[in-house]
């Protein structure tokens, strides 16, 4: 009988550890729209969420009192947005193939543009690691008209926090969807156009261990990412956004109305998650 109760403890443990912070099947809400190609959202309290529409090339604030209105143009084809360690936003600029900071004075600078002498091909999506540690990835999805690709590989890369620059992997084809677990001992990326998340083990400014994490169980292409605290990877993807339990087994999906392009937290709980969407933006809210 003491047995019994022991596996009914565990068993009752384990699931709770894999509840998902916003519930598979919730109705996202579509709260600002007529954009061209939206992607790159990320929250940050005091301003709202930020996001970029690529091909006009230009970023947007949404506020819940503001809706949607312009931040930043141009933008430079800005595609994924997030913030260093002092606050300050960070884009990756297609048209211009580079990484760059946006000061207080919103001007923009270059940080990073070649690797070797060579430019990128069309830096995608980042994230910053607790150390200041910048982890970006360089599909060639998007290499402006009338440019070439020059370094020969697609990569995923990492900043150091003193500005060196280091390759990380350069095996994708079209690495895309890059996020961190909340420990940050578990680095994803995704092999978007064949619907993959890769994870490694991060030891410092060392990965090992790369296997593959997840298949998503569609045609399409698999896109920006995002975790929660549960440890569960949102993947969006074909036909919506895909949430993955920390041991890689498939919870279910949000779908959406639009094919999604990225994920972010947001509101004072940070339990709202935001999504890009081609023309749309939405939200959906964790019922906790």
């Amino acid at each position: 009988m003491k047995r019994t109760v022991v596996l009914l403890s565990f068993f009752s443990v384990t699931a709770a550890l894999s509840q998902p912070t916003v519930a598979p099947g919730s109705v996202p809400e579509k709260i600002a729209g007529n954009f061209q190609f939206v992607e790159g959202p990320v929250w940050k309290a005091g301003i709202g969420l930020l996001f970029s529409d690529i091909y006009p090339g230009k970023i947007y604030r949404w506020t819940p009192d503001s809706g949607a209105t312009l931040f930043l143009s141009p933008s430079d084809s800005s595609n994924g947005l997030t913030y260093d360690l002092l606050g300050r936003l960070l884009l990756t600029q297609m048209r211009l193939r580079r990484l760059a900071r946006m000061n207080q004075d919103r001007s923009v600078t270059p940080l990073v543009s070649t690797f070797r002498g060579k430019k990128f091909n069309s830096p995608n999506d980042l994230v910053v690691k607790s150390d200041g540690s910048i982890f970006f990835t360089d599909p060639d999805f998007n290499v402006p008209s009338g440019e070439k690709p020059e370094i020969g590989f697609k990569g995923v890369y990492r900043i150091d926090p003193s500005g060196a620059l280091q390759v990380l992997d350069s095996t994708f084809d079209k690495p895309n969807g890059i996020c961190f677990s909340q420990d940050e001992k578990i680095l994803y990326v995704n092999e978007s156009a064949q619907c993959k998340i890769y994870a490694w083990d991060v030891d410092g400014s060392t990965l090992t261990n790369k296997r593959l994490f997840f298949s998503i169980p569609a045609s399409g292409y698999a896109d920006g990412m995002k975790t929660d605290p549960q440890g569960n990877v949102y993947c969006t993807g074909p036909t919506g956004v895909w949430i993955i339990t920390p041991k890689g087994a498939l919870l279910g999906k949000i779908a959406t109305p639009e094919t999604p392009s990225n994920c972010a937290w947001g509101d004072a709980d940070g339990k709202t998650l935001f999504i890009t969407a081609r023309t749309g933006l939405y939200r959906v809210r964790s019922k906790d």
